[in-house]
């Protein structure tokens, strides 16, 4: 199943995604492109809103549905996912 997201930057970001996607569904592989900020993983269709919300509880929503201080808060959250991704990484 494939999302397109916003917010995605940069490897921080693609960590942490990656890390709380394959802890939340058990998987063993999460791609998350930066470039395109889509985000694939393989679940069953029926995990699409949950997947949809535990994008959304880290700042990355799914494209367009987000608006206004909802998008700015969504925004700050992954500023701090991408740092901590980062800081994972290394």
């Amino acid at each position: 199943m494939e999302i397109m997201v916003e917010n995605i930057k940069c490897g921080g970001c693609t960590s942490t995604i990656s890390k709380k996607l394959t802890e939340v569904f058990g998987v063993g592989s999460v791609e998350v492109n930066a470039e395109l900020g889509s985000v694939t993983i393989d679940v069953d269709s029926s995990k699409r809103q949950e997947m949809v919300e535990t994008l959304l509880s880290l700042g990355y929503p799914e494209i367009d549905s987000v608006h206004g201080f909802d998008s700015t808060k969504a925004k700050a959250k992954s500023f701090v996912s991408c740092a901590y991704g980062k800081m994972v990484k290394k």
